[in-house]
């Protein structure tokens, strides 16, 4: 399976290094596709339409902007796509574009585990919830003016930054929510998932706490992630999660959902 990596930031740069080494049994990298204005010297660096012509799966690693820019014309032109920046798809109108094909759409659960059971209960759920605990100064957005920024930079203890439903708070942080995005597409229900984002200067780890309860039964799943050296915004899993899923994908008759 010939693969090309969208975006060469922490997540992509180690994605395609580790498919180019070999990591991946029967994955090739054909290259990879970045906006930084110099080139990474020790990979192959190809446009988007050559990428998408020469590849049979692009691994979105570039952010919700760049999958909104490209995904619909990659999979338009039957070249699969697997997408780690979920929270791209709260807009309806992005996420009908990436499903109608021909290309398939494969999700990357990034950063959490437990969507399968959560999928198995959704009918019978009448509560779900996402906390979502990261270093305070990796949540600073550039919607917030000077007051949010400063009340960030100077909290001492957790702070609570939004809290609501999980197509609102994805939006609202892209780069460090597809984690409730994940939960929403699992449940099959962007405003039915509650989502919480808390600012924790101390915390050690970047956590996600999911609950839910229903008929089924009650569900508490947590996760502790260290971030990632190169970019802490991130968790250092989420490279990880991606080769899994080129794995599976890579494999005969394997399918990733």
């Amino acid at each position: 399976m010939r693969v090309a990596v969208l975006g060469c930031g922490a997540i992509g740069g180690d994605v395609a290094r580790a498919v180019r080494d070999g990591a991946v049994p029967g994955a090739e990298l054909v290259g990879v596709v970045h906006a930084a204005s110099a080139d990474p010297p020790d990979l192959p660096v190809l446009d988007v339409d050559t990428a998408t012509r020469r590849a049979d799966l692009v691994v979105e690693c570039a952010g919700q902007r760049a999958l909104a820019e490209h995904g619909p014309s990659i999979v338009d032109s039957g070249t699969g796509l697997l997408v780690v920046s979920v929270g791209a798809l709260a807009d309806d109108a992005l996420a009908a574009k990436l499903r109608t094909g021909p290309g398939a759409l494969h999700l990357c659960t990034g950063a959490v585990g437990g969507l399968d059971l959560l999928s198995a209960a959704a009918p019978g759920l009448d509560a779900v919830r996402i906390v979502t605990t990261k270093k305070a100064t990796t949540l600073v957005q550039p919607w917030m003016d000077e007051r949010q920024t400063a009340r960030i930079r100077a909290a001492t203890g957790p702070l609570e930054l939004m809290r609501g439903p999980a197509r609102q708070v994805t939006a609202a942080f892209p780069a460090s929510a597809n984690v409730a995005a994940s939960v929403a597409l699992a449940v099959g229900d962007w405003d039915r998932v509650e989502a919480a984002v808390v600012a924790d200067p101390n915390a050690p780890m970047t956590s996600h706490v999911i609950t839910a309860r229903g008929a089924a039964g009650r569900y508490r799943f947590e996760i502790g992630n260290r971030p990632s050296e190169r970019n802490p915004a991130t968790s250092g899993i989420v490279a990880h999660a991606v080769l899994a899923a080129v794995a599976r994908l890579a494999r005969p008759g394997g399918r990733f959902a």
